[in-house]
């Protein structure tokens, strides 16, 4: 394979696939940190030319990381279909592109098609892809599951409710998970993510919110996300569990310093079948992000965004309720600014929609990062427009338990309304029945909490 060219009189020699992929990436601060990304903006622009020339059947060929070390690229390669993928393997990266922006195309062209790719083809093809072009690829895939509601139908704009409390305080909690709720926000879950990841503790959250979802008749599911071991415990233990919550990265490494294997994904997909109280058949929410395996040292010389699509590879063996992408969640060792989180956040729901996931985007930025709610709305407005399935929904949107910055309440309300978007079938009728909403705006009930007293 050659991997060179020439750009004003200079030559460009990549030494791989994996170099290659590296260098073509859009600029990103973990990629710089790690000393993979390109060194100039004609360098980078010299990979992507080499890049849309490489056959797929080069990148089935010349996995990042091999099949034999690591159970990620294993799962990716078992998962995939080999008469679909034959039919494609002569195809260039570029043209696998130009199929994919083809007004001819369809979604469920799009469906069958991922079935034989790589993780590394999707991020391949991604890197050849401007941002109009990936919104516009983006909103020709939709993709449904199902919990205890239906995600992700036509006209429908779901968000997590995350009462998240800094010492798990009960009455803090359920403040928040009130205030969401009259917002029209906890249709996809409502999520706590808890400080004592102690089983009790954790045990005491699934039990309060589970109840209070029974109370109030509200169709939803919940979730504590806590580590996937610990909700087995408690599950096992008899607590209400509808779905069941972990992050995952791109690198087996990265995997193992999170805890979590498929091994544990599997036991943990049974137990959920046999035990969970919620219909299915989707059990799992996945959460990842461009940068962990960076900030863990576990990148192997693989840049983010591959790394991200291979995470997503990973993901879809379990067929997921949720994938939810926060790129910006780390800090500027991974993305630098908004400029870069923007970026991110369209590149991920791309290839999250390109291996048939239910993709959601949290547009995150830390305090520490050159961004600001600027950036974080515009991401907001660009992925609801490429077709996201849900959002956060944080008070203020200021996580006080995890100090970052999040998609709010408020937030949530104005992307349904600007696009003409409903919440989740069942819980519309709900949001109906309580009189926060009526003909798909809220009411002057928005915000009022004293509806639940």
């Amino acid at each position: 394979m050659n991997f060179s060219c020439s750009l004003r009189n200079d030559v460009y020699q990549f030494d791989s696939v994996k170099d290659v992929l590296a260098k073509a990436s859009e600029e990103k601060s973990g990629d710089t940190m790690s000393g993979i990304g390109a060194n100039s903006s004609l360098e980078r622009m010299a990979a992507k030319y080499v890049l849309s020339e490489i056959h797929l059947k080069d990148i089935y060929e010349n996995p990042v990381i091999p099949y034999d070390t690591d159970e990620i690229t294993r799962l990716i390669y078992d998962d995939m279909s080999q008469p679909i993928y034959n039919e494609i393997s002569s195809w260039t990266v570029g043209e696998l592109r130009e199929y994919i922006l083809s007004h001819t195309t369809t979604g469920s062209d799009l469906k069958r098609l991922s079935r034989g790719l790589t993780s590394e083809m999707i991020s391949g093809v991604a890197k050849l892809m401007s941002s109009i072009d990936l919104v516009l690829a983006s909103q020709k895939m939709k993709h449904q599951a199902h919990c205890n509601t239906t995600i992700g139908e036509p006209g429908r704009l779901a968000f997590r409710c995350q009462p998240n409390h800094p010492i798990d305080n009960p009455s803090g909690i359920l403040a928040s998970m009130k205030e969401g709720l009259s917002y029209g926000s906890g249709d996809a879950v409502i999520g706590i993510n808890p400080n004592n990841e102690a089983v009790e503790s954790v045990r005491e959250i699934l039990s309060m919110s589970h109840e209070f979802i029974q109370k109030w008749g509200i169709p939803t599911q919940n979730c504590v996300l806590a580590h996937i071991t610990t909700q087995m415990k408690a599950l096992e233990k008899g607590s209400p569990v509808d779905l069941m919550f972990q992050s995952l990265a791109g690198t087996q490494l990265a995997n193992e310093d999170f805890g979590v294997s498929k091994e544990i994904l599997d036991e943990g997909y049974i137990l959920m079948k046999a035990k969970g109280t919620s219909t299915g058949p989707n059990f799992f929410y996945f959460e990842t992000g461009q940068g962990s395996e960076v900030s863990l040292d576990a990148h192997l010389g693989v840049d983010m965004q591959t790394l991200e699509a291979r995470t997503y590879g990973y993901a879809r063996h379990w067929n997921p309720f949720m994938v939810n992408n926060v790129s910006g969640f780390i800090g500027p060792e991974t993305l630098y600014d908004g400029k870069q989180m923007i970026r991110c956040d369209l590149e991920d729901l791309f290839m999250g929609k390109l291996h048939n996931l239910p993709m959601g985007i949290a547009p995150t930025y830390t305090n520490h990062m050159n961004s600001d709610q600027n950036d974080q709305e515009i991401a907001g407005m660009l992925t609801t427009v490429a077709g996201a399935n849900f959002y956060m929904g944080v008070p203020g949107g200021d996580d006080v338990m995890l100090s970052y910055q999040d998609t709010s309440f408020h937030d949530d309300a104005s992307l349904r309304e600007m696009l003409g978007l409903r919440p989740l079938r069942d819980f519309e009728k709900w949001l109906e029945e309580m009189g926060i909403m009526e003909n798909g705006r809220l009411t002057k009930a928005a915000g009022d909490l004293s509806i639940f007293d």
